[in-house]
């Protein structure tokens, strides 16, 4: 298995970080995404201290608030993210498109799209540091072909797949990660039931063990990384569930 296992903080509000890296290494968890606001994380220099106190690398730091308006303070907010995660030597940074309109997306949306995503990892290569753009429904990007414009528009950025959105779009999960395995620098494990988002092994949407297995077939090594559900658990339980439905396939 040479891709390693990480755990998202998404359900986390406000986390002791100590704490919560804590448990995630002692479960079996090998990294961790950063999703938190930077005045909660704190500086660079903490951040690291408590990743290198408990063992837990950063797997990614997550952007926030993107437009399509080409908008200057956005931009510059993510920009001091990607200073954030070079600083705390995160494996990359992940960000997902605007926020659907009820009106069609437009190649404008796309090429404007692909623009941002590229002038994002063109700003991070001075730290030798990978952007990656997040497939997700409600975005702007939120179909198969959408999907596929944005690829061929997007030319230094990379890419995460989050096997659950392929599923939603009709687009094999195992296919998709074949098709973009040139791009893929990031992979978001979840699964969902019954309009509900559910821990691994919960879900009738996602393969898992195919998936995984397909990882292993195109000798992917970056990080694939679970996403807990929104069932009534404690986030420790949901990290215990969670690793342990990995460990019974193999992982």
């Amino acid at each position: 298995m040479p891709f390693k296992i990480g755990y998202s903080s998404i359900k986390m509000n406000n986390p002791d970080l100590s704490k919560a890296l804590g448990q995630m290494r002692e479960i079996g968890w090998e990294g961790w995404e950063a999703r938190s606001p930077l005045d909660w994380l704190g500086t660079p220099s903490r951040v690291r201290r408590i990743c290198e106190e408990e063992g837990m690398p950063i797997a990614v730091v997550t952007g926030a608030g993107i437009s399509l308006d080409n908008d200057w303070a956005m931009k510059e907010r993510n920009k001091r993210r990607i200073d954030f995660a070079a600083e705390v030597e995160a494996d990359n940074f992940m960000f997902m498109g605007a926020g659907r309109t009820p009106t069609p997306t437009s190649d404008e949306d796309i090429t404007a799209l692909a623009a941002l995503s590229d002038e994002l990892a063109d700003y991070a290569s001075q730290y030798n540091l990978d952007v990656c753009y997040h497939i997700h429904t409600l975005t702007t990007i939120d179909s198969r072909e959408d999907w596929e414009q944005l690829m061929a528009k997007m030319k230094t950025c990379k890419l995460c797949i989050d096997v659950s959105h392929s599923v939603f779009w009709g687009y094999d999960p195992i296919a998709s990660l074949k098709d973009f395995q040139d791009r893929l620098i990031y992979v978001h494990l979840q699964d969902w039931l019954r309009y509900t988002w559910v821990e691994l092994g919960e879900g009738e949407l996602v393969d898992v063990p195919a998936c995984l297995k397909t990882l292993d077939e195109i000798g992917y090594d970056r990080w694939v990384v679970t996403c807990p559900g929104d069932t009534q658990r404690t986030e420790e339980e949901k990290m215990k569930i969670n690793r342990e439905y990995l460990r019974s396939i193999g992982y």
